[in-house]
């Protein structure tokens, strides 16, 4: 199907109420009365579909990958190797349309684990345009893409996120995924009235809706998507559906699930907000692509350098950059080691087993100086590596004895430092020869 054909295709589609398809909730979102799912993009191999993904696509519910890894928003263009793997995400799930974010994830060996905001600059605007444009080339189906909560801004910025929504879907024709709770975070950190916000978005070129629940912690809205769905964004809801059908709405939820009856209640409410406040059907519109001009390579070394330095900042010690809200960094520093940790935390369960109480703060300490490179395996290795060299106070004998059996274990028949470590994995060694 070409991208045109798709459009077209699309911009009929009712995909109803649906709901975030993770492993955890498989059975659970099979037993419900949902329209369609959507899966994390990343986490589906074409040639290995979970079994639960293909029993939901032959009783005929749609399911749409959501991507999160692209950094549309990045001064760098979309790796084609991720372009190609959405691409056949989208083929061998039969999907009407693609998701990602409008946000950047890497700068330079620098990933950032997270989606973090683009400056709502002109060149901003410029390169994630072109940006949209390499990706729909590349696309089997139409792209939506989202807008994302912040904790922060960027500094002079010189335009609001409806005017830079409008004119990234004049230029590209894409369409977009309006997520409710973000914009109900963003008026909690950033002081951008919701409902205003709502009335300056391009909602003609609306693909689907996202709701989600937070947290709110110290006078920050923390978009966690771990407790349930607040009045408030149900509210923004019910705000959307007046001005817009949408064709569809999806609850996301990614950790701490509760039971299967609560997530059908949220359902619910979904819908009958939906129901209360929807106007009148008018479908969604194909919004033609205009094009643009070639982005010059030195508007995208800048904002490499501008986006290196804030990351730098983030997750790597790095210096505040100028003009940026120095306590609001450290609160968005804070949450990226966290969820860091809690990735690192289920790839190797172990590690907080062992740790326990220790596990969070020792990890904090950890990746305010390691950056993530090498992903999460990777990451788990050397933190452990990190804690049995650098652990303040010292781990207890027995935890350390656990912990360095399990670096060994995973990383060879010696760790890959010096010093105690070394030391350890020989002592071990010998150990086994004389049948200890």
């Amino acid at each position: 199907m070409t991208v045109a054909a798709g459009a077209r295709e699309e911009a009929g589609l009712r995909l109803g109420a649906g709901i975030g398809w993770r492993p955890e909730i498989a059975d659970a979102v099979e037993r419900m009365d949902v329209d369609w799912v959507e899966a994390v993009a990343e986490n589906i191999c074409p040639g290995h579909v979970p079994e639960s993904l293909l029993r939901l696509r032959a009783r005929g519910v749609t399911v749409v990958p959501h991507g999160v890894g692209l950094g549309l928003g990045g001064a760098g263009r979309p790796d084609a190797g991720r372009l190609a793997a959405l691409a056949e995400r989208a083929e061998v799930l039969g999907s009407p349309l693609v998701t990602e974010h409008i946000a950047f994830v890497r700068a330079g060996a620098l990933e950032a684990g997270h989606l973090l905001p683009v400056p709502r600059t002109r060149e901003g605007l410029a390169v994630l345009c072109e940006n949209v444009r390499v990706a729909q080339d590349s696309l089997p189906v139409p792209l939506a893409v989202e807008n994302i909560a912040a904790l922060f801004t960027w500094p002079n910025e010189e335009l609001t996120e409806g005017q830079f929504l409008y004119e990234l879907v004049e230029r590209t024709g894409v369409r977009l995924l309006v997520d409710v709770a973000n914009l109900y975070t963003n008026q909690v950190n950033s002081g951008e009235d919701a409902v205003r916000a709502l009335d300056g978005l391009p909602l003609e070129a609306l693909a689907y809706v996202h709701v989600a629940g937070g947290v709110l912690r110290e006078g920050v809205w923390h978009d966690t998507h771990a407790h349930p769905v607040p009045p408030q964004v149900l509210a923004l809801l019910g705000e959307l559906c007046a001005r817009a059908e949408p064709p569809g709405v999806l609850l996301e939820r990614d950790d701490d699930f509760p039971p299967a009856g609560e997530l059908e209640g949220e359902l619910r409410l979904i819908r009958e907000t939906v129901r209360g406040s929807a106007a009148a059907a008018g479908g969604s519109a194909v919004v033609p692509r205009t094009g643009g001009a070639a982005v010059p390579e030195a508007t995208r070394a800048r904002l490499a350098e501008e986006q290196y330095a804030l990351l730098a900042a983030l997750v790597a010690g790095g210096p505040v950059p100028g003009g940026f809200d120095a306590e609001r960094l450290a609160v968005q520093a804070a949450a990226l080691a966290g969820k860091r940790g809690q990735i690192v935390g289920k790839v190797a369960p172990e590690l907080p087993r062992l740790l326990g109480a220790r596990y969070r703060s020792a990890f904090r300490a950890y990746a305010t100086t390691r950056p993530l490179t090498g992903g999460y395996r990777r990451d788990a290795l050397d933190f452990a590596a990190h804690v049995l060299e650098h652990a303040e106070p010292p781990l207890p004998a027995r935890t350390r004895r656990a912990l360095g059996r399990w670096h060994a274990d995973r990383s060879g028949p010696v760790p890959p430092r010096g010093g105690p470590l070394r030391r350890l994995g020989r002592g071990r060694r010998r150990g086994e020869e004389a049948g200890g």
